[in-house]
Protein backbone atom coordinates (compact mmCIF):
# COMPACT_ATOMS: atom_id res chain seq x y z
CA UNK A 1 0.00 0.00 0.00
CA UNK A 2 0.93 3.32 -1.38
CA UNK A 3 1.69 6.32 1.30
CA UNK A 4 -0.83 9.21 2.09
CA UNK A 5 -0.67 12.24 -0.05
CA UNK A 6 -0.73 14.49 2.22
CA UNK A 7 0.14 18.31 0.35
CA UNK A 8 -0.72 18.95 -2.94
CA UNK A 9 2.90 18.68 -3.83
CA UNK A 10 3.02 15.35 -3.43
CA UNK A 11 0.58 14.57 -6.34
CA UNK A 12 2.06 13.38 -9.46
CA UNK A 13 -0.07 15.89 -11.95
CA UNK A 14 1.03 18.72 -9.86
CA UNK A 15 4.44 17.83 -9.96
CA UNK A 16 3.50 17.43 -14.10
CA UNK A 17 2.02 20.54 -14.32
CA UNK A 18 4.70 22.64 -12.37
CA UNK A 19 7.26 20.82 -14.58
CA UNK A 20 5.25 21.66 -17.88
CA UNK A 21 4.93 25.05 -16.96
CA UNK A 22 8.76 25.56 -16.07
CA UNK A 23 9.19 24.32 -19.47
CA UNK A 24 7.35 26.72 -20.71
CA UNK A 25 8.73 29.47 -19.08
CA UNK A 26 12.12 28.62 -20.32
CA UNK A 27 11.11 27.82 -24.12
CA UNK A 28 9.21 31.41 -24.19
CA UNK A 29 12.66 33.41 -23.33
CA UNK A 30 12.89 33.31 -26.80
CA UNK A 31 9.89 34.95 -28.06
CA UNK A 32 9.87 38.25 -29.69
CA UNK A 33 9.90 41.11 -27.52
CA UNK A 34 6.82 42.56 -28.87
CA UNK A 35 4.86 39.30 -27.97
CA UNK A 36 6.03 39.71 -24.07
CA UNK A 37 2.55 41.66 -23.33
CA UNK A 38 0.62 39.00 -25.58
CA UNK A 39 1.49 35.25 -26.13
CA UNK A 40 4.31 35.35 -23.65
CA UNK A 41 2.35 36.55 -20.89
CA UNK A 42 -0.81 34.74 -21.71
CA UNK A 43 0.98 31.05 -21.88
CA UNK A 44 3.24 31.57 -19.20
CA UNK A 45 0.18 32.59 -16.51
CA UNK A 46 -2.21 29.90 -17.72
CA UNK A 47 0.29 27.32 -17.78
CA UNK A 48 1.37 28.45 -14.36
CA UNK A 49 -2.34 28.87 -13.40
CA UNK A 50 -2.78 24.92 -13.81
CA UNK A 51 -0.70 24.08 -10.66
CA UNK A 52 -2.11 26.90 -8.55
CA UNK A 53 -5.90 25.47 -8.80
CA UNK A 54 -4.51 21.61 -8.45
CA UNK A 55 -3.20 23.47 -4.98
CA UNK A 56 -6.79 25.11 -4.35
CA UNK A 57 -8.86 22.15 -5.46
CA UNK A 58 -6.53 20.20 -2.89
CA UNK A 59 -7.15 22.56 -0.10
CA UNK A 60 -10.90 22.54 -1.03
CA UNK A 61 -11.21 18.61 -0.58
CA UNK A 62 -13.91 19.29 2.24
CA UNK A 63 -16.34 20.47 -0.06
CA UNK A 64 -16.78 18.41 -2.93
CA UNK A 65 -18.28 20.63 -5.38
CA UNK A 66 -15.55 23.43 -5.03
CA UNK A 67 -12.93 20.66 -5.24
CA UNK A 68 -14.21 19.49 -8.98
CA UNK A 69 -14.69 23.48 -9.89
CA UNK A 70 -11.04 24.32 -9.18
CA UNK A 71 -10.00 21.00 -10.49
CA UNK A 72 -12.24 21.87 -13.63
CA UNK A 73 -10.76 25.21 -13.25
CA UNK A 74 -7.31 23.52 -13.67
CA UNK A 75 -8.59 21.53 -16.95
CA UNK A 76 -9.92 24.79 -18.65
CA UNK A 77 -6.21 26.15 -18.32
CA UNK A 78 -4.58 23.35 -19.14
CA UNK A 79 -6.36 23.15 -22.69
CA UNK A 80 -6.08 27.07 -23.13
CA UNK A 81 -2.26 26.40 -22.17
CA UNK A 82 -2.21 23.78 -25.41
CA UNK A 83 -4.52 26.66 -27.98
CA UNK A 84 -1.26 29.14 -26.87
CA UNK A 85 1.11 26.56 -27.91
CA UNK A 86 -0.84 26.06 -31.32
CA UNK A 87 -0.04 29.72 -31.76
CA UNK A 88 3.35 29.98 -30.87
CA UNK A 89 3.98 27.13 -33.43
CA UNK A 90 2.10 28.89 -35.64
CA UNK A 91 4.07 31.90 -35.28
CA UNK A 92 7.24 30.39 -36.06
CA UNK A 93 8.64 30.43 -32.22
CA UNK A 94 8.38 27.10 -31.70
CA UNK A 95 9.32 23.71 -33.21
CA UNK A 96 6.48 21.76 -33.67
CA UNK A 97 8.19 18.75 -32.05
CA UNK A 98 8.53 20.42 -28.82
CA UNK A 99 5.17 22.16 -28.67
CA UNK A 100 3.95 18.53 -29.05
CA UNK A 101 5.73 17.18 -26.61
CA UNK A 102 4.35 19.85 -24.38
CA UNK A 103 0.92 19.03 -25.47
CA UNK A 104 1.15 15.41 -24.85
CA UNK A 105 1.93 16.48 -21.70
CA UNK A 106 -1.08 18.83 -21.09
CA UNK A 107 -3.07 16.20 -22.93
CA UNK A 108 -1.86 13.32 -19.55
CA UNK A 109 -2.31 16.62 -17.33
CA UNK A 110 -6.21 17.07 -18.94
CA UNK A 111 -6.88 13.21 -18.27
CA UNK A 112 -5.71 12.95 -14.67
CA UNK A 113 -7.64 16.13 -13.55
CA UNK A 114 -10.67 14.74 -15.52
CA UNK A 115 -10.41 11.61 -13.32
CA UNK A 116 -10.28 13.37 -10.55
CA UNK A 117 -13.41 15.25 -11.25
CA UNK A 118 -14.90 12.03 -12.47
CA UNK A 119 -14.21 10.09 -9.22
CA UNK A 120 -13.66 12.71 -6.30
CA UNK A 121 -14.64 10.12 -4.05
CA UNK A 122 -10.96 9.28 -3.97
CA UNK A 123 -9.60 12.92 -2.94
CA UNK A 124 -12.19 14.22 -0.47
CA UNK A 125 -11.97 14.68 3.17
CA UNK A 126 -15.03 13.07 4.26
CA UNK A 127 -16.72 14.06 7.78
Amino acid sequence: MGEKITTHGELSVYKRSVDAGMAIFELTRSFPCEEKCSLTDQIRRLSRSVSANLAEAWRKRRYEAAFRSKLSDSEAEAAETQVWLEYAVKCGYLERECAAKLYQDYDAIIRTLVGMITHPETWVISS
